[in-house]
Parts: structure tokens; sequence; C-alpha cells
């Protein structure tokens, strides 16, 4: 996919940014301000129900204190009889039935008087007490029949010198029930924990046992919290479920009054309210983003086509046009891509045209010049040998022009039909030194003739190879030619083979003006000379055959010092193969 088809997409997202960016912003903050605000209200709710039922139970405790500090202001200092102080315990035990028991004892223990028929359980007051408005209680424990009791103790006075205990045993029933009325929600519970961090009461079915065991609770992070640490906390509760639990004192009895509440429960109403925040942000942001890419689709229409339209006249096709209806930049835009394609349509047959008229005056100038010069020979000779004053010598000479200029002609039309559809090549075995050896004896009245010396030097050993003794005659006799036309009288032209691996090369130097480097390039081109006269086939030709039979062909040249052309060929196979051996 080109980058440019990714422009829609560029363009919906940045609409959908643009639009909704602000959108989600506040979504964002809303959800962190509801999150911590939702937060603060449910910590403060559960706060206030524990502080609540902290300050029920202290009402619980001290009520029932006070009842035993009335009964022991009641039995002091009255100078009641024994059975009468016994009457009296009797009738606040039928009357109060949370006080299971309650005994009057002497500073020293002894027993003076009792509620219970017989000997009674309380018998001295607790050692190990918490003091409740002023009434000494023992540490909540589980009796016999899995039911919370403590006891409660008064000191009696008599003309303020100690004079023994009122001593009650209180039963806690009411108090579990008071914590089973603590809910929050479905899953939401109480607990309450001593001073010693022992569960005293849950309002969790399922961990009812615990406060039999009489569990220890300091692993809690509320009940040993650590300085400064804020009356709530979430944890991980031993079942593995996140519970928010908040704490209050109970200054009463210095007992810790605990609300747990499963995390998911408490925010259950703010995660769904953030989902439906997310769910319409990002219902939105698709949206947007479809109405970006419908409508961005549309808005680079007009530029995709310009670039298919584009591509195909990179590839040629210049009838190619765009549909420009709009009136706007885009469509004018599109109108100057048709103008630009028309006049490069315009431009392509003018050059056409011109190139089709510079190549058609070049052959003529070539055909004129290159066909002249034999014709005259031809018909000056014709002249001379109808003539009956013409010596035998002087006839034979000029039956021999006759024939070189009409040799020169038909090499001159195989160059032409060579041309437009090259001749196959024959291969055979054939020995490169020896043909080259033969063309350079054949060149050298050509070049004394111009006052060139003509060369050659040989390797040793034969340079077997597998070509076409005829095409490669005319391929070095082409070269050779050029190279002594290129010299001139005085100079040299050096025909040396060699071999360098494979292939066998054969290279021809001249000591002429060189060749410039801007034309190098193009020297194997058709129609390309650097000569004043000829119509620059002969190197396009030799170097079509040195293709044709798997060679190369390639040119130094230096201005001032001389050119050389080196042809490389395939050595025989049969000649690598004996080489190996």
């Amino acid at each position: 996919m080109t980058p440019i088809k990714h422009i829609a997409t560029r363009f919906a997202l940045i609409l959908a940014l643009a639009a909704v960016l602000p959108l989600v912003a506040y979504g964002v903050i809303s959800l962190v301000s509801l999150q911590r605000g939702t937060r603060e209200s449910i910590v403060a709710g559960n706060l206030n129900v524990a502080a609540r039922a902290a300050e029920e139970i202290g009402r619980y405790l001290t009520g029932h204190a006070e009842i035993l500090k009335a009964l022991a202001a009641d039995i002091q200092d009255t100078g009641l009889e024994r059975w009468q102080q016994d009457r009296i315990l009797k009738n606040y035990v039928l009357q109060f039935r949370e006080f299971r028991e309650l005994t009057l004892l002497e500073e020293s223990g002894a027993i003076l008087a009792s509620s219970r028929i017989g000997q009674p359980r309380v018998a001295a007051a607790p050692g190990d007490a918490t003091t409740v408005a002023g009434v000494s209680m023992s540490p909540v424990r589980v009796d016999d029949d899995l039911l919370p009791t403590s006891v409660f103790a008064v000191r009696l006075r008599r003309l303020n010198q100690p004079a023994g205990w009122l001593v009650g045993e209180l039963a806690l029933e009411e108090l579990w029930r008071m914590v089973d009325r603590i809910r929050i929600g479905e899953h939401g519970f109480a607990l309450v924990v001593s001073p010693e961090a022992t569960l005293i009461a849950h309002g969790d079915p399922d961990n009812k046992a615990l406060v039999a065991q009489a569990r220890n609770m300091s692993g809690h992070p509320l009940v040993t919290p650590r300085p400064g640490s804020p009356a709530w906390q979430e944890y991980v509760d031993e079942s593995g479920r996140r519970q928010l639990a908040v704490a209050a004192r109970m200054e009463a009895a210095n007992w810790t009054v605990i609300v747990e509440q499963p995390t998911a429960e408490a925010y259950a109403n703010a995660s769904a309210l953030q989902r439906q925040l997310a769910i319409a942000a990002a219902s939105a942001l698709l949206v947007m983003v479809g109405v970006g890419l419908v409508f961005g689709r549309r808005f680079i229409a007009p530029i995709l086509s310009l670039q298919r339209a584009t591509q195909a006249v990179a590839e040629g096709r210049l009838d190619t046009r765009v549909e420009a209806g709009s009136a706007d930049e885009l469509g004018q835009l599109g109108r100057s891509f048709n103008a630009m394609a028309d006049r490069l349509v315009q431009l392509q047959e003018s050059l056409r045209r011109e190139e089709r008229q510079a190549t058609f005056g070049r052959v003529a100038v070539g055909l004129a010049h290159d066909l002249s010069h034999p014709i005259k020979n031809i018909g000056n000779s014709t002249r001379l040998l109808v003539r009956e004053d013409i010596e035998p010598e002087s006839r034979a000479a000029l039956q021999r022009t006759i024939e070189r200029e009409l040799a020169s002609l038909n090499r001159f039309v195989d160059d032409l039909r060579n041309l437009v559809k090259p001749k196959p090549v024959e291969r055979y075995a054939m020995d490169l030194n020896a043909a080259v050896s033969e063309i350079v004896e054949s060149m050298r009245p050509e070049g004394d003739s111009s006052g060139v010396a003509v060369a050659g030097s040989y390797l040793g050993a034969p340079l077997t190879i597998d070509g076409d003794r005829f095409a490669l005659g005319r391929v070095f006799r082409n070269l050779i030619t050029n190279a002594i036309q290129a010299t001139a009288p005085g100079g040299e032209v050096t025909i040396t083979t060699t071999r360098a691996g494979d292939f066998a090369q054969a290279t021809v130097a001249d000591t002429g003006s060189g060749i410039p480097p801007e034309r190098l390039a193009g020297i194997f081109e058709d129609f390309v000379t650097t000569k004043r006269r000829g119509l620059g086939l002969g190197l396009a030709i030799s170097k079509r055959i040195v293709e044709q039979l798997g060679g190369a062909i390639d040119v130094q040249s230096e201005i001032g010092r001389g050119t050389s052309f080196t042809v490389r060929l395939p050595v025989s196979r049969a000649e690598t193969q004996a080489a190996a051996s």
C-alpha cells in the first residue's frame, strides 16, 4: 500500500482526535474524579456505620455497667440482712435476664449472697479486667453453650472503705445479635475485636466459628495499624477476595469495631458507571473514525485518481486523463494535469518527428557520402574500360578497382541488412591467433598507404575458440580500419592476443588522437561515429557479433595518446577441459 492511501486513515484519526480527544480527556478526568469521590463517599458511609455500631455496642455495655452500679448502691451501706440481700440479687436476675448470676462477696472473698441457688460459678472479681463506666469487665469468653459471656464487678465501700465486691456474670448474646444486624449490602459484615486482638463477634455466618476459636486478629491491617495510617484499608483476605475495611474505636471497652465489604460490591455502581462512560467514549471515537474514513476517502479520491494517472503517464500511457469536475483546488490540479498530459503528447510527437528527420538526414548524408565514392570509381573505371586504347595492364587495374568498390558496396549493404536483421553466426573451433594474423597481414597494405605501421604480437600457444571466422574477420577488419583512420601518418597500430583465465583476448591499439570521454559511452550505438564520414554502424555491428559469440568488447581511450579496443571471447570447452586434465 502506497503512503498516499493512508491519508484517509490519518484524516479520520485527526478528525477523531480533534473531536473526541477533549471528550476523552474529560471522560478520563471524570472517571478519576468519580472513582476518587465514590471511594471517599463509600469509605465515609462505612465509617459512619462502624462508628454508630461502636456507639451502640458501647451504650449496651455501659448500660449494663450502670445497672450493676445501681444495684451496688442499693446493697451497700443499707444494713440489710443477708437474706434480704439474697432476695434483691435474685429479683435483679429475674428483671435483667442478661445477668445470669449476681454474687455479693466480702473483701476477704467470702460469699455473702448470690442469686444462684447452690454454689456460685463466679466467686471472685476478675483480675485482668477492663474498666467500663467505672465497672471492671473481664475479657469476653465463650461458655459451654458456645455463647459469649463476661464478668462485671463493682467494688463495694462502707464509710469510704473497701467492703467487698458485687460480681455479675453477663451474657452477651445481644451483643452478637447487634453485630449480626450490622449489614452493608449483601456481603458486608461487622466484627468486634478486643484490645488483645481476640475476635469477640463476627457478623458473617461463615466465620462465626472463628469466635469460638478465640481467633487472634493481629494480622488484620486495622487491628494493629501503623501510626498515622487511615481508619480504612483495602486488603486481600484469606479467601482471596479484596475487601474494603473500616474501623471505629469503642472507647467504653477499648474494643475495635471493623466493618468489611468486598470492593467488587462496594464499587459496583461506580464500576458500572465507569464502564458506561468508557463505552460511550469508545463508541464516539469509533463513530468519528468511521465518519472520518468516509469523508476522508471522498476527500482524497481526486488525489488517488491523480496518483493513478501520474503512474500511467510515467509508464508511457500518455492518453490517460483525470476527471476534474470540482471547482476547488483539487479540480484545478486535475485540469492542470490534463493540460500537462496534452502538452506531453504534443512534445512526444514533435520529438519523434525531429528524431525521424535527424535519423533520416544522417542516414541520407552517410549513404550519399559512402556510396558516392565507390559509384564514382566504378563509373570512371567503366568509362575507361570501353576505350580501345587502354593497355592490358591498365585494364586489369581498372577491373580490380571495380571489384574492390563493388565489394565495398556489398559490405555497406550487408551492414544495413545486419542492422535490421542480424545474421546468425556459425560456431566452430578456430585458432584466434591464426585468424587475427591473417587479417593483420591483409590490412598492412592499407596501413602502408596511409603511412601507419600495422604490427601484430601473438600468444605463443594456440587460442582455440568456438567462433565464426568470417564474422570475427569482419570485426577485426573494422577495428583495424578505424584505428588506421584515427592515426596520423607515422603512427602505429598494434594487434595483441593474450589469454586471461577462460577467455582469449585480442587488443587493437593505436597511437591516434583518442576519443573524447563524453563520446565513449555511446560509440557502440547505431548511427554513432567519431569520423567525418560513415553511418556509424561498424562498432555497433561488431559489438553484436562479439556478444552473439558469448564475449564482450570494451574500449579505453586517452586524448592525444590513442585508443585500444579489447575483444574477449570464451576459450573452447575442449581446450578448457584439456587444460584442466
